[in-house]
């Protein structure tokens, strides 16, 4: 079955000027095509401008030159107030910081996309918010804030309020950097699982070369080129294959050698 495309990036470029005037360049002509009910896995070592890129797969930032189109539409043509509405109702992000509400609840804070709906979906915002706390195993903590969870309770809320609207695109950005490798591998499941359900694309950013290995299409970011990757080739190349963490560090290692 043909997937049908969902965001496009065509020749996307990305630099800041640095303050004595040099230009860094952080992505470098990358063409990307994500379709509905895809799975992506891009890795790549740090300073490598892998958030960026999920930024601009976001929406959240715009490139310096190329393209980007979500479902056809080309995403710079588009005004603020729609571009926001476009990503609220699209697009969930899992952050590396979790960027929960301090002083919230999990409820509060994984109820929080839910407060933008509209007719049954925002009645019944505390009810799928619990559900979906419920499915991270975080039933137990639904009235804590923040300040009194762990950090691998932060990143299952911040998961949890990523999935509550059940986006059509979902960016992951090292999912289970702070979980130990039982929660973290429940985790994925679930990441996998709700995309199944609403058919909606993954992408993930991760070091952890098993966590790759479970989307449909792997790609390594380097000096901010965008290239196809062959995981089997990393594992290959490493005496550690049943380790359950292992780093972009030996990607790079194996592709370079290839």
């Amino acid at each position: 079955m043909e997937l049908v495309t969902l965001v496009l990036l065509e020749a996307v470029t990305k630099h800041v000027l640095l303050p004595d005037d040099t230009r860094l360049d952080i992505l470098r002509g990358v063409d990307l095509d994500v379709a509905a009910g895809d799975h992506v896995s891009i890795v790549g070592r740090s300073g490598s401008g892998k958030s960026t890129l999920l930024n601009i797969l976001g929406m959240l930032d715009a490139p310096s030159s190329g393209s980007v189109a979500f479902r056809g539409e080309p995403v710079g043509r588009m005004g603020p107030a729609k571009l926001d509405r476009l990503r609220g109702r699209n697009v969930g992000f899992v952050f590396q910081q979790f960027n929960l509400l301090a002083g919230r609840s999990a409820l509060e804070n994984v109820a929080m996309p839910l407060s933008y709906a509209s007719g049954r979906a925002y009645w019944t915002r505390n009810r799928v918010a619990a559900e979906m706390l419920d499915r991270v195993g975080l039933s137990h903590r639904l009235d804590s804030p923040p300040e009194q969870l762990s950090g691998g309770e932060q990143q299952r809320v911040a998961i949890a309020r990523a999935l509550v609207r059940r986006p059509a695109l979902i960016l992951a950005d090292e999912p289970t950097g702070a979980l130990d490798v039982e929660t973290g591998t429940n985790v994925m499941t679930l990441l996998d699982d709700v995309a199944s359900e609403a058919d909606a694309a993954l992408v993930t950013i991760t070091h952890d070369v098993h966590v790759a290995a479970r989307a449909r299409r792997h790609y390594r970011l380097e000096d901010g080129i965008l290239s196809p990757v062959q995981l089997e080739a990393a594992f290959r190349e490493t005496a550690l294959g049943s380790v359950s963490a292992l780093s972009a560090e030996a990607i790079a290692g194996a592709e370079d050698g290839a």
